[in-house]
C-alpha cells in the first residue's frame, strides 16, 4: 500500500492547481470562499492525498458545493471527458474475478475505495452535467442499484444530445473510453 502522504511541495502545488481551478470556475461554487476551503484541505491531510489521486489520474477535482448542514465542502471529478488514469477498468471485485480472459488491470469499487473516494450516483452525475457538458465522447460507472448489480449488470452514464443517458452493460464489461468520476467531502 502506497504511503498516503503528500510533501509539502506536493500539498503546495495541489493546493495551487485546486486553487487556480477554483477561480477559473466560478460558476460551479458561486457564494463559496477559496481561504476557507484551503483551511479545511489543509486540516485533513489524508483528504489533500485523495484529492491528489483525483489530480494525479487526470479527474481535475473542483468544488461544486457546501453540504450546509455538515459545512462540508464537496468536490468532484470535472474532467471534460471521463478521468484518463481510471478508464478500461470493469465495474467491481466480483466482475473482475469472474472473467476468463482478457482481465482488465483493475476495477472501480476498488480503485475508488483506494483513492479515499466515492463513485457518483446517477443523481450526482446528473448535477454534474448541470455545471457544464461532460463526458460528450466517453463514459463514466455510476453506483449500481443492488438489484441489477445482483443479477450480473451495472450502469454508466454519458451526455450526448444535450441529454444525460443511462446504460447498462454487464458489470464485467470495461472500454477504453469509460472511466469513473468521483466526489470526496472534506
Amino acid at each position: 500500500m502506497a504511503e498516503k502522504n503528500l510533501t509539502s511541495d506536493q500539498i503546495e502545488e495541489l493546493l495551487t492547481t485546486l486553487k487556480l481551478r477554483f477561480e477559473k470556475n466560478m460558476d460551479r461554487h458561486e457564494g463559496l470562499n477559496w481561504e476557507q476551503i484551503q483551511e479545511k484541505l489543509e486540516a485533513n491531510p489524508e483528504k489533500l492525498w485523495s484529492l491528489n489521486e483525483m489530480e494525479r489520474t487526470e479527474g481535475e477535482p473542483d468544488v461544486i458545493g457546501r453540504d450546509e448542514e455538515t459545512g462540508e465542502y464537496i468536490f468532484y471529478d470535472c474532467s471534460k471527458e471521463s478521468p484518463k488514469g481510471r478508464r478500461s477498468v470493469c465495474y467491481d471485485r466480483e466482475a473482475l474475478e469472474s472473467r476468463k480472459k482478457h482481465k482488465p488491470e483493475n476495477n472501480v469499487m476498488d480503485m475508488a475505495a483506494d483513492m479515499g473516494i466515492e463513485l457518483l450516483t446517477e443523481e450526482q452525475y446528473r448535477h454534474l452535467q448541470s455545471l457544464g457538458n461532460f463526458d460528450m465522447k466517453s463514459s463514466s460507472w455510476v453506483i449500481t442499484p443492488e438489484k441489477i448489480r445482483n443479477l450480473g449488470g451495472a450502469i454508466f452514464c454519458d451526455y450526448r444530445y444535450d441529454t444525460v443517458f443511462v446504460y447498462h452493460n454487464g458489470a464485467d464489461s470495461y472500454y477504453a473510453a469509460r472511466g469513473f468520476r468521483g466526489s470526496l467531502r472534506v
